[in-house]
Parts: C-alpha cells; sequence; structure tokens
C-alpha cells in the first residue's frame, strides 16, 4: 500500500482555481495545453517505435561506464565569486556573488515514480543533501521526474526552511501537493522574473514538454532560466531542442559569464525536444556564452547514444567553434574565472 501511495504522490498535483487562472491566462496557453514557440514533435512517430525499442535493447554496455564514475566532494566555500559545481545529469550549485542557487535537483536513486524501476543512477550523490550549504533559491526548469524529483523536493524543504523554490507556471502545483507552503513558492511565466536579495530569476524559453501525470501533458510549463547578480550572469538550458529563441534571450539577457547547457539524450526521433551536443555549442554562441559546462549526461542512461559520446561531441565542436569548455568531474566546483584544463576523465571510465 505505501509503494501505491508514493507513486500516487510521486505524480504531483494539478494547477485549480487562481494557479489554473494564471495557467490559462499565459500567452503560451491555447486549446488546453502549453505550447513552443515554433512546431514541436513531442512524441515518437508510430514509424520509430521498433527501430527506438532495438536500440534500447541493444549495446546497453556502450551507454553505461565501465568503471565507477569519479565524484568529488568538494568542501562547502563562501559564495563570492563566480562558482559552477555540477553534481551529474541537470543538477548544479550556483554560487554568485554571494548567493546560491541550486538547479534541478535530484538525488534519488532512480528518476522515476517508482524506486522500483526505471533508469538508476550511474553514479552516487557526489554529497548527501544534509551536506549542501545554505541556498536562497531551488530552480527547476520542468516537471519531467528526472529535473523535478519529490524526495529531494520535501527533503530540502524540511533542510532550509527559508530557501524558495522558483518554478515555471503550474509546476507549483506538485510542491504544494508535496507539502511544500504556497509562502515558498515562485511561479514565472516566460519573459516573467523574480527578485530574490540581490538575484533576478528570469524565466526564458525553450523548446520541450511537460507532464508526469500519465497520459495527461503540457499542463505545466517548461524553462530555460537566466540568473543575473549584480555584475554577473548565468544561463541555464533546461531541457530543449534547438530553436532560434536562444539569439533573443542573448541579445536581451547576455552576454552571459558562464551556461549549462543540455547535451545529453538525443536521438534523431526527437531531437526537437533534446538538443545534440553541436546544438548546445550553438546555443552556447547564439545566447553569448563565456565558459560553457555541458549538463544532462554521465547520471542517467535516457537515450541509445554511447555514454562518453556527450562530452567527446562537445570538446570537438567546442574546439571547432573557439569555444570555452569546462567538463567537471561530478561534484568538482569550477571556478568560472579559472576553470580547470580538460583532462578527458570520461574516456578512462567509458
Amino acid at each position: 500500500m505505501t509503494k501505491r501511495l508514493d507513486i500516487a504522490a510521486q505524480l504531483g498535483g494539478k494547477a485549480t482555481g487562481a494557479r489554473r487562472t494564471r495557467v490559462e491566462s499565459s500567452p503560451q496557453f491555447s486549446g488546453g495545453r502549453f505550447r513552443n514557440i515554433v512546431p514541436t514533435a513531442t512524441g515518437l512517430p508510430l514509424s520509430a517505435v521498433p527501430r527506438v525499442a532495438a536500440a534500447t535493447l541493444t549495446g546497453g554496455r556502450a551507454r553505461r561506464p565501465h568503471q565507477p564514475v569519479p565524484v568529488v566532494s568538494a568542501p562547502a566555500a563562501d559564495a563570492t565569486g563566480l562558482h559552477v559545481t555540477w553534481f551529474g545529469h541537470s543538477t548544479a550549485l550556483i554560487e554568485i556573488e554571494g548567493q546560491r542557487v541550486l538547479l534541478d535537483p535530484v538525488w534519488s536513486e532512480r528518476c522515476s515514480p517508482s524506486q522500483l524501476a526505471g533508469p538508476r543512477r550511474l553514479h552516487e550523490p557526489p554529497v548527501p543533501l544534509r551536506d549542501l550549504p545554505p541556498m536562497d533559491a531551488v530552480v527547476i526548469s520542468h516537471d519531467h521526474y528526472d529535473h523535478l524529483d519529490m524526495p529531494t523536493v520535501r527533503e530540502l524543504a524540511a533542510l532550509q526552511p527559508t530557501m524558495l523554490f522558483v518554478v515555471p507556471l503550474g509546476v507549483g502545483a506538485h510542491l504544494e501537493t508535496w507539502d511544500v507552503p504556497e509562502s515558498r513558492i515562485v511561479e514565472l511565466d516566460w519573459n516573467e522574473s523574480t527578485r530574490i536579495g540581490g538575484l533576478e530569476l528570469v524565466a526564458t524559453p525553450a523548446r520541450h514538454f511537460s507532464g508526469r501525470r500519465g497520459v495527461s501533458r503540457d499542463d505545466t510549463l517548461w524553462a530555460s532560466w537566466v540568473i543575473k547578480g549584480p555584475s554577473r550572469r548565468v544561463f541555464y538550458s533546461g531541457d530543449t531542442g534547438y530553436f532560434p529563441g536562444f539569439a533573443g534571450i542573448g541579445a536581451e539577457h547576455g552576454p552571459f559569464d558562464v551556461t549549462l547547457v543540455q547535451v545529453g539524450a538525443y536521438n534523431d526521433d526527437w531531437a526537437d525536444i533534446h538538443m545534440f551536443p553541436e546544438d548546445g555549442v550553438a546555443t552556447h554562441l547564439d545566447v553569448r556564452g563565456g565558459l560553457m559546462i555541458p549538463v544532462h549526461w554521465a547520471t542517467f542512461d535516457l537515450a541509445p547514444h554511447r555514454w562518453a559520446e556527450p562530452p567527446e561531441r562537445t570538446w570537438r565542436e567546442a574546439k571547432a567553434r573557439d569555444v570555452r569548455l569546462a567538463i567537471p568531474r561530478p561534484g568538482e566546483r569550477v571556478d568560472v574565472d579559472n576553470p580547470p584544463e580538460i583532462d578527458a576523465w570520461w574516456q578512462q571510465v567509458a
């Protein structure tokens, strides 16, 4: 019974009342769902099902590292300057001019409504949740299980009672279902912003989809994010297909000192919603990024490409286009002004 109740809770909530009114008034919402700026295929074509199934059932060893993924437990430090600690997949801690923002925290063993099935972690979280330093905000890009993790949200809310959750429209219904007080939830539409201390957080467009409640899809919004300090700026792509809107984000909010860009879990059959590494580098350039840190790889097996392929292709494209790149180990704290040299650590464990 407990396991069934856990799965039901994982599905989250549905926007009602004033939240639903706000969802329905969004320029992004029409015909009963949120929509992308450009036409986007979010489902797998029937013709592709046999091919994807065959790819999923074969080549499994190449989709996982053969040796343990090296993780780093970086000691807590003050948040001055600009530092990024990537914990794996899309989870990252941004320390910017004295404040801290945690992106898409996932500490669970599986990114799934059930901890008995679904994609399992390929490496341990570099640090326990209880050892994270005090944070000002958690930012969520969208409500898929590999980005919005119920057990992590609940534990963080209890551990850090003054921290706010900043999310796209509709996602607050999930958090309230998980006992996060409404007073700690800030929901934003695209191009809306909120201030937390000296930071401005801006929800910006992305090209993706949403849904964790069975057949119900696109009833919450997805977003990329801009994090602005008094003098430093960070861009996080969230999950997205490549689209022309990134150039507009760069023109309005850039240049950025650092970008965290999705480069993994891609495939020809869902190219509209997940970028290839080369698209990720193009996105970094479009938004006028300085240092690029590739994310959305290494931690979960979510696509039929080789485990080490995302960093390899990103590194190759970055060299070809003269892009500054850092590829840290999970848990490694990167000083954006003095990033580590790339040592291809992933090649040693692939």
